[in-house]
């Protein structure tokens, strides 16, 4: 049984939850997520998940070209994106796995079959815990300043 967390990110879902333009050019900011996420699979998202981890991008519609890149792996949905991570999360039922989606939906389908589930401000390090101060972003956006 694989040991490593798999952290499966609905790229539709995180790309769009920020009015950057990414609607101008949906490849474009679904690679420059993927390109973001590389680095999550050997540091991890501190303190909820531990390095290491295998990352898994779900694409979906124009974006479904994105190539997969060293450090993620990219399922290309053959038709809607919440049904492909939820087949994701269904295979992998040995293991534990953490979804990031805001997708009310999802979250819940996802939850039923036993993964955690993440919002995308937590990927992206914005999470609000009481007693401790924000997280350094996970996934630096290089559209806002530091």
């Amino acid at each position: 049984m694989e040991t490593t967390p798999l952290l499966i990110v609905d790229a539709a879902n995180v790309v769009g939850s920020r009015p950057d333009g990414w609607w101008r050019d949906r490849v474009g900011a679904t690679t420059r997520l993927r390109d973001r996420l590389v680095p999550v699979g050997g540091r991890g998202v501190p303190p909820e998940l531990p390095a290491p981890a295998e990352v898994v991008l779900v694409v979906e519609g124009v974006a479904r070209d994105v190539p997969a890149t060293d450090g993620v792996r990219v399922v290309a949905a053959a038709g809607s994106g919440d049904d492909a991570i939820v087949d994701l999360v269904g295979a992998e039922a040995g293991r534990r796995r953490l979804v990031v989606t805001a997708d009310r939906t999802l979250r819940d389908r996802v939850r039923a079959l036993g993964a955690e589930v993440y919002g995308p401000r937590w990927l992206r390090g914005e999470r609000d815990t009481p007693g401790r101060e924000p997280a350094a972003p996970v996934v630096p956006d290089p559209t806002r300043p530091s």
